[in-house]
């Protein structure tokens, strides 16, 4: 598991600068005066920042890092300086941080944040980029002591605000890694595995075995694993951070560990990508880390199905007819649709079990919505517009690109079919929009519901701000954000 940056929060002391080695990280305005951190490494340096900074005043923009190697008359190897102003946006500082973190390498970092108002989201932004999943390379790695040392007039005002943020980046990070895993390593069995390992942090796990799925009917869940010799699970993490006993947030998440599509065989390349098939899985497990972390004083249940989608003798086949938990037919059209049949049965269960407050389902369901959406933006879904507008004013507020797209029965009215209640697919238009439908059929009157498809945002081939390339852990910050917004007491 790659572990979050372990940040010191100290008060200033200027005369350790000397000593401080590694790298020095130090604020700039981009017009105005130096405040009295750089001052003393403009010292120190014999008046190098000073030059660095007027040679780019006029070119300098906005969360500009520039470099200064082996300074002289410090030990630091090298100075890194960092243009921001106190007046800045939090994704600003945020990004402000992330360019740091990609500076630092292995060194140790000192962090000369001052009172900077924003020094806590500076923190968020280190952690969240300073990530690098390289457990399966033999290659020897520089030592990393992974220790950032951060400076500033309020250290523990500073500690305090960042303890939230770094909670959720913990989360994010565990979302990522599970997203990274190969499928030989991430089973479902070592899937489970780690989702009981949040006991740890108080959450309540269950796993819910195939005898048990068998007996509670989820025959639409069963017939996506029962070609795989993996055995298929569904696992049940509650936290109950109210004081009362209020009825959950219900979070849903597709786990198909790896997705083979089954008869209806993908082609080969790019095949190798599935197994951030259970990304849903991932952002349910990691939001569930990070509330647990943060102690967020809200009841929120996390369920996921996991599953391994794979061609056999024993593999359901298309035009194979199964029976939902709910107890609706579904003719199996395409095997390769298969995370909506995960999702209809766990969120069938959910609502049967625990009646929550409102259900949002996460799933790299769909490549139409890549088409529509590109890499930019997930794909967002809902029955009721004030539970919608309250995940996408979260998940702006976090900067993670969320598209509201519409519903409605002439896209159900594609999914009929002819010898059962519905069919598993509705045709090339509008796919992301069938595949929506034929999950809120299985959602029950009254309950408010957001379905995200993150097929475009979950793993990426390019970095993002706050993320190198691959797994992004897209969600957790907007989920923990909306959870404080509107479910904490």
């Amino acid at each position: 598991m790659v572990e979050v940056l372990k940040f010191t929060f100290v008060e200033t002391d200027l005369d350790a600068i000397a000593t401080a080695e590694g790298r020095v990280a130090v604020l700039v305005p981009v017009e105005g005066n130096l405040g009295q951190e750089a001052r003393r490494v403009n010292r120190l340096s014999k008046g190098a920042v000073a030059r660095m900074h007027e040679a780019k005043a006029e070119t300098a923009k906005l969360g500009d890092v520039v470099t200064l190697e082996w300074p002289a008359g410090m030990a630091a190897k090298a100075v890194d300086i960092v243009y921001l102003p106190r007046q800045c946006s939090v994704e600003d500082a945020r990004k402000a941080g992330a360019a740091l973190a990609k500076r630092r390498g292995a060194s140790e970092l000192l962090a000369m944040l001052g009172n900077h108002p924003k020094a806590a989201e500076i923190v968020a932004g280190l952690a969240l980029r300073d990530y690098g999943f390289d457990q399966h390379k033999s290659a020897e790695a520089a030592e990393d002591a992974r220790a950032v040392t951060v400076m500033a007039s309020k250290p523990a005002e500073v500690e305090t605000a960042a303890a939230p943020l770094l909670a959720v980046a913990e989360g994010v990070f565990f979302t990522r890694d599970l997203v990274n895993e190969p499928a030989n390593v991430l089973t479902t069995t070592e899937f489970a595995d780690r989702l009981v390992a949040l006991k740890s942090y108080g959450v309540d796990v269950e796993v819910l075995e195939e005898e048990k799925l068998q007996e509670l009917g989820m025959g639409a869940l069963l017939s996506v694993g029962q070609g795989s010799v993996s055995p298929s699970k569904v696992v049940v993490m509650q936290w109950t951070g109210a004081e009362d006993k209020s009825a959950p947030l219900a979070l849903v998440g597709k786990g198909v560990v790896f997705d083979t599509g089954g008869i209806s065989l993908k082609p080969a390349a790019g095949m190798e990508e599935m197994t951030m098939d259970m990304g849903g899985a991932g952002v349910v497990a990691g939001a569930m880390k990070a509330l647990a972390l943060r102690k967020a004083k809200a009841n929120v249940v996390g369920l996921v199905g996991l599953v391994e989608n794979m061609p056999s003798g024993n593999a359901t086949r298309p035009g194979d007819v199964v029976t939902s938990m709910k107890g609706d037919t579904i003719e199996v059209i395409n095997t390769d649709a298969e995370g909506r049949l995960v999702l209809c049965d766990v969120m069938h269960y959910a609502q049967e079990r625990f009646q929550p407050v409102g259900m949002v389902d996460l799933a790299t369901l769909t490549g139409a919505v890549i088409i529509g959406l590109g890499h930019h933006n997930a794909g967002v879904f809902s029955n009721d517009d004030a539970f919608c507008n309250g995940f996408l004013k979260a998940a702006d507020a976090e900067k993670e690109g969320a598209w509201r797209l519409p519903l409605g029965k002439a896209y159900a009215d594609q999914l009929k079919s002819r010898i059962a209640d519905l069919k598993n697919v509705g045709g090339r238009p509008a796919g992301s929009i069938t595949a929506a439908e034929f999950l809120h059929r299985f959602v029950q009157d009254g309950t408010p519901w957001i379905h995200l498809d993150i097929a475009g945002v979950a793993s990426v081939s390019g970095e993002t701000a706050m993320a190198p390339k691959g797994a992004t852990g897209w969600g957790v910050m907007a989920l923990s954000r909306m959870v404080a917004d509107k479910f904490e007491a």
